[in-house]
């Protein structure tokens, strides 16, 4: 059975044992990247086709005439058109539960980093701003604890309860949000009532066309002037020109995110351009 990884460079340096692999299936063949015009000439013969990130799209789908399956190297599987594998009876399977420690902890990680000011901080003793100072310690930044504060958790699946679960250990209160426009089930909190209310938001659902600019301008506008946003999840679940402007603005106290829109991201990206206002 043949299979096609195309773009195994993403997952490893070179360090990973391919034994169970290919003891499953062989041949196999390992491209360490591809872009999205290699696809349809890659996968042509290929009966098992694994990505991480590269989009397979409607055209590559239909001329992959011996497919039978997909495999997404990771959770979110808006790489696939999904509707185009399901019109030729392709399953399309992703990864559960391969990274939850790690991103639980990545997330608590940036919320604490927002709730400290630690870069800030970090930034002031690089310039010199403590050595040059009265007292023993700067106090330019406010800080704040985590205990107490009100938690919204958008994407209640593996990764936001593992995010919840850690930040209760923290002592922090957890509001699920209900679907976007949808009345809330026992236990969550409507979506734009969490907005009102949360402290920290954080993101975790997958992007889709039903979850794709999730958080706009509405959105920041229904958020607390005091609240911060995370998205470990998807860049697409928010619009990144939006959310330049509230933080221009300062409608919110800030946000910390590791995903964008492109990755990666080319030299202009506006996100990565914007410099630190302190």
């Amino acid at each position: 059975m043949r299979a096609i990884f195309l773009d195994f460079g993403s997952v490893t340096r070179g360090d990973m044992d391919c034994t169970t692999l290919e003891r499953a299936v062989s041949p196999w063949r390992f491209y360490h990247n591809s872009i999205e015009a290699d696809v349809s000439g890659r996968i042509g013969q290929a009966e098992i086709v694994v990505s991480n990130k590269v989009y397979i799209g409607r055209e590559a789908i239909r001329a992959a005439k011996h497919l039978r399956l997909i495999c997404v190297a990771a959770t979110g599987y808006n790489n696939v058109d999904l509707t185009a594998a399901a019109a030729h009876g392709i399953p399309v399977c992703n990864v559960r539960g391969y990274a939850t420690p790690s991103v639980a902890q990545h997330v608590l990680m940036l919320m604490l980093n927002l709730a400290r000011h630690f870069m800030d901080y970090q930034q002031l003793v690089r310039r010199g701003g403590w050595q040059a100072g009265t007292f023993f310690c700067p106090l330019d930044f406010g800080i704040q604890e985590l205990s107490g504060k009100k938690l919204g958790v958008i994407g209640y699946g593996e990764l936001g309860k593992a995010v919840a679960q850690l930040a209760q250990a923290f002592g922090m209160q957890i509001l699920v949000a209900e679907h976007k426009n949808k009345p809330p089930r026992p236990g969550r909190i409507a979506f734009d009532d969490m907005l009102r209310t949360a402290d920290f938001i954080t993101l975790h659902c997958p992007l889709s066309p039903e979850t794709g600019e999730l958080i706009t301008h509405r959105e920041f506008g229904l958020m607390k002037a005091s609240a911060y946003l995370i998205n470990t999840a998807r860049g697409g679940l928010i619009n990144e020109a939006d959310l330049l402007a509230c933080l221009s603005d300062k409608r919110i106290a800030g946000a910390a995110i590791d995903v964008i829109q492109d990755e990666p991201p080319g030299k202009d990206n506006l996100i990565l351009r914007r410099q630190p206002e302190n």
